[in-house]
């Protein structure tokens, strides 16, 4: 299986999803912004829960400083839907369940899980300038911290 890897200066490939409340998001949408476009594994789980929550509690810096929020997953709008009223986000929620958008960022594939290599969503962070280039491409990344890392790398900190 060969795996697409984005890198700073890569176009972004363009995608149209479904959000948590039915409506659709396109990245095209957001020309002019940047973007923070980060992929998890699954709504409702302990890390993803982390990570979204560190997400919403820094958004208004985030936005402050020009930013745009997406979270894209595998999981069906629905139990997106939950998620985002269990844990108040406050940033659209994505829903990939054919997984499109995940290859085509490369953020599904194998990886390595507790020592196995396994196929499955890759926890990935793409931060995508106003022309619609990516800026930065973080793979396999921890839930754990990763707003405060990713702050870091954006001057932000």
């Amino acid at each position: 299986m060969t795996e697409t890897k984005l890198a700073p200066g890569d176009a972004a490939p363009e995608f149209t999803l479904p959000t948590a409340d039915g409506s659709t998001v396109s990245l095209e949408s957001y020309r002019g912004k940047r973007v923070i476009l980060y992929f998890y594994p699954a709504a409702m789980t302990p890390g993803c829960t982390k990570q979204a929550c560190d997400f919403r509690d820094n958004l208004s810096q985030l936005t402050a400083e020009g930013f745009v929020v997406l979270g894209v997953s595998k999981d069906k709008p629905a139990k997106l839907a939950k998620f985002v009223e269990h844990d108040a986000l406050t940033f659209p929620l994505l829903s990939d369940p054919e997984l499109g958008v995940h290859k085509a960022y490369g953020a599904y594939g194998t990886k390595k899980s507790y020592g196995k290599e396994i196929v499955g969503v890759i926890r990935s962070t793409f931060v995508i300038d106003a022309d619609g280039k990516i800026e930065q491409s973080l793979y396999n990344v921890r839930a754990t911290g990763h707003v405060a890392s990713l702050k870091k790398k954006l001057g932000l900190a």
